[in-house]
């Protein structure tokens, strides 16, 4: 990836023992930001323990023991942030690293805010709190307390539980269907020891990336390089590439049960195209003009003109060619909300597309886009998508070839479009 824009400059620094480095360099922000990268394929096997492990890692390492002493020394790398978490992308299974730190030319010299948050952040990756050898027992316990709980409570967020379930109905049989945070029932075999050792794996042998972001001295990420090279680092484990597949000639009727005020309907599609094929941008505005907004076919003729949804939007799911179509309604409504959704499909496979309709997708997806660079977290994710994606995009680059697209475009994009799975959650 080698990329220059305007507003930022993409490039890769260094490949080597599995390790890819990257910068965005963007005179955006006067924070710049260090974000690492664990992949690994996405399986029941090891799901749980890629969940659990960034978690007992944040707990603490050596010279700063405890959460407390962590974050007084954030504080005194002048209220740097750090935080770690776990993402599915595809199959893929991601596991995050990053700290956030003022640019050193706004602090004194002496400060070597990103030398210092660099160091920070490779010592409570590679420098654990460890107790007889293997992680602390207690810091394991706690953690595998709150993974649990954490997994119990993806039920409370109705909408995204609604669409999740109907993406994992979909993909039953591929490990798209994998829970991100993993298995309750895993827990149970998990312990320090166990958990240290596939630690140790991960870090040796999983193919990592790093994205160093902001206005960070040429220097200083030499340095960092050297750093990176000086790891530990053997038998670099393969990757998959996500799964694409069109979808069966049977669709699939899902309905669960839960005490809820109001129905959750989430219709899901495949669309047989990644998002490494030259058709992907039409998808993108064909999936706007669809339910990508307030200007959308969904929102103005199924929520607005016959007043059936208290939401209604589409998203696509760009590592697996998905597509969903998600909306809030009442217990009763369910039939007639599929049969308007299938008729405002049919209006595109027909070409009844708006000026409006597809002036505002084109301007909608623009601002989407360009709202990436409000944050460096979002930067890093778009980019980092690219690269697990094998595609050389970057944020510009698809707003230009999204104008390209035609209604033309987007009637043969609607005819590739098949119902897959409906997925209701009701009370009744």
């Amino acid at each position: 990836m080698q990329t220059e824009t305007k507003n930022e400059i993409v490039s890769k620094v260094d490949s080597f023992n599995g390790i890819n480095i990257y910068r965005i360099e963007t005179g955006i922000f006067k924070t710049g930001s260090v974000n690492i990268f664990f992949h690994d394929n996405l399986n029941e096997k090891n799901v749980t323990k890629n969940a659990l492990l960034p978690a007992v890692l944040r707990r603490g390492c050596e010279g700063l023991p405890t959460l407390q002493e962590i974050a007084l020394k954030l504080e005194q790398l002048y209220g740097s942030v750090f935080d770690c978490s776990v993402a599915k992308k595809g199959e893929r299974h991601v596991i995050h690293f990053y700290i956030e730190h003022i640019s050193d030319k706004y602090a004194s010299k002496e400060d070597e805010l990103f030398k210092n948050s660099f160091n920070l952040l490779l010592d409570i990756i590679y420098k654990p709190v460890l107790e007889n050898g293997v992680f602390k027992k207690e810091y394991v316990d706690q953690e595998k307390e709150n993974l649990k709980r954490l997994i119990q409570s993806r039920v409370n967020d109705k909408v995204n539980y609604a669409i999740d379930r109907c993406f994992e109905e979909m993909c039953k049989e591929e490990p798209f269907s994998i829970y991100e945070y993993g298995r309750i029932e895993d827990l149970e075999d998990i312990n320090e020891e166990n958990l240290y050792e596939y630690y140790k794996m991960i870090i040796e042998n999983h193919p990592m990336d790093v994205f160093i972001t902001g206005d960070t001295d040429e220097t200083l990420i030499y340095d960092a390089v050297e750093k990176l090279k000086s790891l530990k680092r053997n038998n670099i484990s393969e990757l998959d590439k996500s799964i694409v597949t069109q979808a069966g000639t049977e669709v699939k009727e899902i309905t669960e049960k839960m005490n809820v005020n109001q129905a959750k309907l989430s219709i899901g599609f495949r669309t047989g195209i990644s998002s490494d094929d030259e058709d992907y941008y039409s998808l993108l505005v064909y999936n706007g003009i669809l339910g990508g907004g307030m200007h959308s076919k969904l929102f103005q003729n199924v929520r607005e003109k016959e007043s059936l949804a208290y939401y209604i939007f589409s998203r696509l799911e760009k590592f697996k060619g998905l597509m969903i179509v998600s909306c809030g309604i009442d217990f009763n409504n369910k039939e007639k909300t599929i049969n308007i959704i299938k008729e405002q499909m049919d209006e595109i496979k027909k070409g009844n597309i708006s000026d409006y309709e597809y002036d505002s997708t084109i301007k909608s997806i623009e601002t989407g886009m360009k709202s990436l660079r409000d944050s460096q977290i979002r930067m890093v994710d778009f980019y980092l998508s690219q690269t697990i994606a094998g595609t050389n995009d970057y944020i510009d680059t698809i707003i230009e070839k999204c104008k390209k697209v035609t209604k033309e475009d987007v009637i043969k994009i609607a005819n590739k479009v098949s119902l897959d799975t409906v997925y209701f959650l009701t009370a009744n």
